[in-house]
């Protein structure tokens, strides 16, 4: 029986494609950048299997001209860029990997706040202008304690941002459709409260949502109208769930203290009209403005086992069973698998 054919779309470490070869041909992406939706649907048209990743989109045209996948397996968490409905339906698996991305984007979450409200990179900026002589009573910002820290969303990467913040002495807040129980609210030393009066009362908002139809550009202008003025906006979820040209607006009048963010409607690929970039406003907007290139999970080790986990979901698909981290329940799995 002739091996499965495995595309990998992104570069990953050589234990995973070690891993794959074991059970399959395996066509790898070995340059750091993302290939183009005409390469990714080159090389998975006779593929039976995909490691898929966020530059990636997959919809039902995709699939139909890729007959033979019988698994996409996502070294990711949020899956808005792929159409599990269409994969149930066409007998494809998709899987994800749910957990490994909680704990390093939380970290990043933190280390976005005090940067913004630190003015860290302000600071630098005027340390490497030659023009710093020593202290001068200049660029005071907001610190995490005493401050009141909004969490939209409070499901793992909120509780484990709370978690964090527990050392920091911050006052921390949630709005979430569902109430964590008390024990776990107490630990957290979290209070749940509307969406409303956590715009209200928070110095930072953090967004901790999936991408939805009801998530859509959530703040918007008029969202921003009633936050507390000054505040910092913290996005470590999906770019498209702010109006980004609102945002640029609440920071050029101060209603916005500050933003930060790691995810940018410009990847947002499954959306139709999405941006091409960054809203000009906001990338000349440098001294209240604090963006990383959508490191939440970048850290060497943890993508590592991101991948690995993703590897071993697909190779369960192809052996027949169920995979780990699969996201829908395809009732006509294509029959052949691997030993």
């Amino acid at each position: 029986m002739a091996r499965p054919r495995i595309v990998v779309s992104s570069w990953v470490h050589r234990e995973v494609l070690d891993r794959l070869a074991a059970v399959g041909e395996v066509v790898a992406n070995d340059s750091r950048e993302t290939l183009s939706p005409d390469e990714l649907r080159a090389r998975c048209r006779d593929a039976e299997a995909l490691m898929a990743f966020m530059s990636d989109r997959v919809d039902d045209s995709f699939l139909s001209a890729c007959p033979d996948l019988k698994v996409i397996a996502c070294a990711l968490k949020g899956y808005d860029n792929f159409d599990a409905d269409a994969c149930e339906r066409r007998g494809v698996w998709l899987t994800i990997v749910p957990d490994r991305l909680t704990i390093p984007t939380a970290e990043l979450a933190i280390g976005l706040m005090i940067g913004l409200g630190r003015n860290v990179l302000p600071g630098d900026r005027l340390v490497r202008s030659g023009h710093f002589r020593g202290w001068r009573p200049i660029l005071y910002g907001r610190g995490l304690e005493g401050s009141t820290v909004g969490l939209i969303g409070m499901g793992a990467v909120g509780q484990a941002i709370a978690r964090r913040l527990i050392g920091f002495e911050a006052r921390v807040l949630y709005a979430d459709r569902f109430a964590l129980p008390s024990d776990q609210e107490t630990a957290l030393r979290a209070h749940r409260v509307s969406r409303d009066e956590l715009r209200r009362q928070s110095d930072f908002i953090l967004l901790c949502l999936p991408l939805a139809a009801d998530t859509l550009g959530l703040v918007d202008a008029a969202f921003l109208t009633e936050v507390k003025r000054g505040a910092f906006l913290i996005n470590i979820a999906r770019g498209s769930l702010v109006d980004e040209a609102a945002v640029a607006q609440a920071v050029e009048t101060g209603q916005l203290g500050g933003y930060a963010a790691d995810a940018f409607a410009l990847e947002d690929w499954a959306l139709d009209g999405r941006p091409d970039r960054l809203d000009e406003r906001l990338r000349q907007a440098t001294d209240q403005t604090l963006f990383t290139p959508h490191l939440g999970s970048a850290v060497d080790e943890v993508r590592r086992d991101i991948a690995l986990e993703a590897a071993t979901s697909l190779i369960e698909a192809l052996r027949g069973e169920v995979p780990s981290g699969a996201v829908n329940r395809p009732s006509a799995v294509r029959n052949r698998s691997v030993a």
